[in-house]
């Protein structure tokens, strides 16, 4: 390792400049996106009263409405549901399993093992009180190709008359495999088709919104789903998730959601939505800045000898960054550095512990203002090794540079 404190403001006047190739892509994407959020809340029409809440059934709920045509349009989608009923991007997406499968019905992944809190869902690693291996689906999986992408001869060869949902885990989640690209998700997609056209394409797009100029459901996905506290919330959604898709695939999500013969009828916003539009509106800049934050991360580990995935001239498909610190005291250093760094609870000392839906103890560093907001500059990672953490968000640019220095100057005595 070189010497860190000496060398840190070198590196840092030597890699800004390399990186500003990086950051014009990274911010022509942006401008491309704002321009396809911005189309649509002109054609169709947001106004003032869209952002007054509703209360008790919530009939009639004009902005709530609204909105979920606003995102499905967004997205390239038939129908959305744009709602602060999920708890998170995870219920969000049970929703769309438990609403779609039934009894006898296989689920595949084919990205290998999903992420932590979705196994618990499934249900197939220890038995899990109304997961879905309880409710008599059944799960199977094909482990990635070596070079980290979808396998798709051993998709093929996996697919069953039995199999009626395909799960897709864009993002790379706590592993160290590459986050899957739109190319990529269009080319699963369209290879599952041709094997099966009856089976629904689902896609965990968590982490993923406004990376690329497109969704999954514009590239061949039925149905995905996410959380309004990462990327499509912009920093401002207080909470809440989407489901987003083929019309009839939505309804049935939204009939577990609430109830069936309710759907997406009903369920009151309750406090005004300007948040939820106004983050929207903000979610492509906002991304931006954070894949900006990454981008540097990256380059700077790796600069410091780290191994880092993406590398910081790497394609994105996600806005994670994952840096392998190589022991638990190096990543819990990291995070005490982070959170010091945060505006919020700065003053507190995250601790490994024990988190509901994940198997390992877990460290997390978050001084966000909306709680557990990962479009927020926030880190965290499971005490297993490699020992890696994985670095996502950052509403400014400028917060990001400064933590992250930070942070590297705190592994220095590790």
């Amino acid at each position: 390792m070189i010497n860190v404190p000496d060398r840190l403001n070198q590196l840092e006047q030597q890699l800004l400049p390399r990186l500003e190739p990086f950051f014009a892509h990274v911010d022509a994407t942006a401008r491309y996106n704002t321009a396809r959020v911005l189309d649509s809340f002109r054609l169709h029409r947001v106004s003032d009263f869209h952002f007054r809440g509703s209360t008790g059934y919530g009939y009639g709920d004009a902005g709530r409405d609204n909105l979920d045509v606003i995102w499905a349009q967004v997205c390239g989608a038939e129908k959305a549901l744009v709602r602060t009923h999920f708890v998170s991007g995870t219920h969000a997406l049970a929703t769309v399993l438990f609403g779609i499968l039934r009894p006898g019905d296989e689920l595949l992944s084919v990205t290998g093992a999903p992420y932590d809190t979705m196994q618990t869902v499934i249900g197939h690693i220890k038995p899990t009180p109304g997961s879905l291996t309880e409710f008599g689906i059944i799960y199977k999986e094909v482990a990635l190709a070596e070079e980290g992408g979808v396998d798709l001869a051993g998709v093929a060869g996996a697919l069953t008359a039995k199999t009626k949902v395909v799960l897709i885990q864009r993002s790379r989640g706590y592993s160290l495999r590459r986050p899957l690209s739109i190319a990529d998700i269009a080319r699963v997609c369209s290879q599952i088709k041709k094997l099966r056209p009856e089976c629904i394409c689902f896609v965990d797009n968590c982490y993923g919104e406004f990376v690329e100029t497109s969704e999954p459901t514009a590239a061949g996905a039925d149905i995905m789903a996410g959380s309004l506290i990462k990327n499509p919330g912009g920093g401002l959604a207080p909470s809440g998730g989407y489901v987003a898709g083929r019309a009839d695939l939505v309804e049935m999500a939204a009939c577990r959601l609430t109830a069936p013969g309710i759907g997406s009828e009903l369920g009151a916003s309750l406090t005004d939505t300007r948040l939820l539009y106004q983050g929207l509106f903000l979610a492509p800049h906002t991304v931006a800045q954070a894949l900006k934050g990454a981008i540097y991360a990256a380059a700077l580990f790796a600069a410091l000898g780290y191994h880092t995935l993406p590398r910081f001239d790497e394609p994105r498909s996600d806005i994670i960054q994952a840096v392998e610190l190589g022991t638990p005291e190096k990543m819990i250093a990291f995070c005490h550095s982070i959170q010091r760094h945060s505006p919020v609870d700065a003053h507190v000392r995250p601790e490994a512990s024990g988190v509901p839906g994940y198997s390992d103890a877990v460290v997390m560093a978050a001084g966000t203002f909306v709680q557990g907001s990962s479009i927020e500059l926030s880190a965290d990672g499971p005490l297993r090794p490699p020992y890696v953490v994985y670095l996502q968000g950052g509403l400014t640019f400028e917060h990001a540079f400064i933590a992250i220095s930070a942070a590297v100057r705190e592994l220095v005595n590790c």
